[in-house]
């Protein structure tokens, strides 16, 4: 049992900035209450009124799969090939990169990462506890929290950049979505005619074996309620994207968007779900141009679910925090900023079951704010992921990229 007392308590379940106890047995949450009778031989942490709050999560990443800054061990985009559903982000993810040791340092529990935006379809991600910051020979399995949270697709420059300026398809918006539709019309047919060979196979009817399609096969799960993660900037891609997961009747995310705040009432009308950023690197794409700070607030003024992403190595994931703190100067609120990096996150990726608020039955991810996070100079004190300590800020020593050095 780990036992942590006095916490000035923020569970994203209903307990705002209040003191309180907080009980994990194992890996899970198991009481959240007043004053809970400390017992022999369990681990005791006292919070000492400091801030406490779930882990915090990153919903769209690359880390461990971009690589740490040399071009061999960037795995992001597949681009031999536009569309290809049967990639697996967990099949590239590397976890003895640094960049899981600076996401530990700042708080950040979890990760949904995968590959990149080059493809119409990219693969599904995966969502990834940050536990290697702590011991780099960890493998993935050992870290790993769901091995296909969701499943990526992208419109808009990118696809077009990697293969229309090789005179492949797509070159144009236009064979974006037609390719998009195409592949989805396919999984579709193929997920009917599955369907229909497991019925036969159930009632003992006899049957030509099934000639199975890895592509189709891992694509065909978006019917079956997979969330799909959209690639859009630009206020054209955004709505071909509702347009086709209407027509198809997808569940969905707009990543990115950074005219969202262009077209509220669209949003709302199609009850959109969104994952914004990074917001704070320079315009460097003409689809990105309008991006604003502001944003945020506008979606949670409106009540439209929101997430903020760091896309870790556009900017390190330890520029989360930065990225909240600015949307908080440029309107945000402050709880709303935490529920962003947290229980929205969560929700947006299917993974709320586990983590993103601190109630029993779910994950003890919890941190321990020597400064709170918001603030210019934020720092975690304790970082605690599956009710183990991974992380503990030893004042005036030297940090390094691997906790355990």
């Amino acid at each position: 049992m780990l036992l942590i007392k006095n916490c000035n308590l923020i569970d994203m379940a209903g307990t705002f900035q209040q003191p309180r106890d907080l009980l994990a047995e194992g890996s899970k949450v198991k009481e959240v209450g007043e004053h809970i009778p400390e017992q022999k031989g369990w681990e005791v942490i006292d919070a000492a009124g400091r801030l406490v709050t779930p882990g915090i999560i990153d919903p769209h990443s690359h880390l461990g799969v971009s690589g740490t800054g040399n071009r061999e061990g960037n795995d992001t985009n597949e681009m031999t090939s536009p569309v290809t559903p049967g990639l697996r982000g967990l099949d590239a993810i590397d976890p003895s990169d640094p960049a899981f040791g600076a996401a530990l340092r700042n708080g950040v529990t979890t990760i949904v990462t995968g590959p990149g935006s080059a493809n119409l379809i990219g693969g599904t991600f995966a969502a990834v506890k940050t536990v290697s910051g702590e011991n780099p020979n960890l493998t993935i399995e050992e870290c790993v929290l769901k091995e296909e949270a969701v499943m990526k697709m992208a419109l808009g420059e990118n696809p077009k950049f990697a293969y229309g300026k090789r005179n492949k398809q797509p070159a144009t918006r236009m064979m974006s979505a037609a390719m998009l539709r195409e592949q989805l019309m396919r999984a579709r047919e193929y997920r009917q005619k599955w369907e229909e060979y497991q019925r036969k196979t159930a009632a003992g009817e006899e049957t030509k074996p099934f000639e199975r399609d890895l592509a189709m096969h891992s694509l065909m799960r978006v019917f079956d309620g997979m969330n799909c993660k959209i690639h859009c900037h630009h206020a054209v891609d955004a709505m071909t994207a509702i347009r086709i997961a209407e027509e198809f009747g997808l569940r969905y995310t707009l990543e990115h968007f950074s005219d969202c705040y262009l077209l509220i009432d669209e949003i709302k009308r199609h009850n959109c779900r969104v994952i914004i950023g990074p917001l704070f690197y320079g315009k460097n794409k003409l689809e990105s141009h309008r991006k604003s700070l502001k944003s945020a607030g506008i979606l949670e003024k409106n009540g439209i679910p929101f997430s903020v992403m760091t896309d870790c190595g556009v900017i390190p994931v330890e520029g989360l925090l930065v990225q909240m703190a600015l949307l908080i100067k440029n309107g945000l609120s402050w709880e709303g900023a935490l529920r962003a990096v947290t229980l929205s996150a969560a929700q947006l990726n299917d993974i709320d079951d586990r983590v993103g608020s601190l109630e029993p039955g779910k994950d003890a991810d919890i941190v321990i704010w020597n400064v709170e996070p918001f603030a210019t100079m934020s720092q975690a004190g304790v970082v605690i992921i599956d009710g183990k300590v991974r992380y503990v800020k030893k004042d005036g020593g030297p940090e390094t990229d691997y906790i355990g050095l």
